[in-house]
């Protein structure tokens, strides 16, 4: 699920996370509050005809993306991985009361998208710049997007992030990840999960094999959320990784931009 705004914004074309939207936040943006409607799960996707809808062309699409959240945190690092930083805008959401333009951005967004719209707003959420309208507030359809038509990619010219034969890896990686690498997870789970990537870090020196795929993204994204103190003390290849990708450009330049907002 998509994470729900609860906080004010910036804008740029860096990288991001968190929630975003209360009555507060809104109440302090200037914005109306939330009407206590769920926010919709707004799930098109970006094609390639010319005919109509959503196609792919440059400069056409802007990225909402939340301090504190990791789905944003996932979304800015592939937008680096990818080299779309100059094609695609991202606006990040961080504290009300200090840029309520973004906000308001937001806002317009999905009342353009959804009639009479009053629920809370929630990111990350891609906008159609065209249109003004939302076009998915669904992360894996947008990451799906990011490393598919938006990066020039398809299935005769897949992306390095997915590659097919890995394809099943990566999602059972994710799920994993997003079940048992959690703050809400059991200490026995977390503990067991990590000890699966340990064991596989030291056979190979990413994620799923020896290239960096979609999979390291959501490995290092969940790895370095806040978590129990010194979890990762017993696994040295863990923590390694975490250095290392951490000096990658776009790992590094997201979680910058991420920290200096949260």
């Amino acid at each position: 699920m998509p994470e729900t705004a609860s906080r004010g914004s910036s804008a740029g074309n860096p990288p991001q996370r968190g929630p975003v939207s209360s009555a507060a936040a809104s109440r302090a943006a200037g914005l109306r509050p939330s009407s206590g409607v769920p926010s919709p799960r707004l799930r098109s996707r970006i094609g390639v005809g010319l005919g109509g809808g959503f196609y792919p062309a440059p400069h056409r699409y802007e990225l909402f993306l939340s301090a504190g959240c990791p789905r944003s945190l996932r979304i800015s690092i592939t937008v680096g991985l990818l080299g779309l930083r100059d094609s695609v805008t991202t606006t990040l959401l961080t504290h009300p009361a200090g840029a309520p333009e973004a906000f308001a951005s937001l806002r317009s967004a999905y009342e353009a998208t959804v009639h009479h719209y009053d629920g809370p707003l929630t990111a990350p959420a891609l906008r159609d710049r065209w249109s003004g309208r939302i076009v998915s507030n669904h992360t894996p359809g947008i990451l799906r997007d990011l490393a598919g038509p938006l990066s020039g990619h398809d299935d005769a010219c897949p992306s390095a992030l997915h590659p097919p034969a890995l394809a099943a890896d990566i999602e059972a990686l994710r799920e994993l990840l997003d079940r048992n690498v959690t703050s809400s997870a059991a200490p026995s789970e977390r503990s067991a999960a990590l000890d699966v990537m340990e064991r596989r870090l030291s056979l190979h020196p990413y994620a799923v094999g020896a290239e960096l795929t979609a999979a390291d993204v959501d490995l290092w994204v969940a790895l370095v959320q806040p978590g129990p103190a010194d979890s990762l003390c017993p696994y040295p290849r863990l923590q390694e990784y975490v250095r290392r990708l951490g000096g990658h450009p776009a790992f590094r330049c997201a979680n910058e931009v991420a920290s200096a907002a949260a």
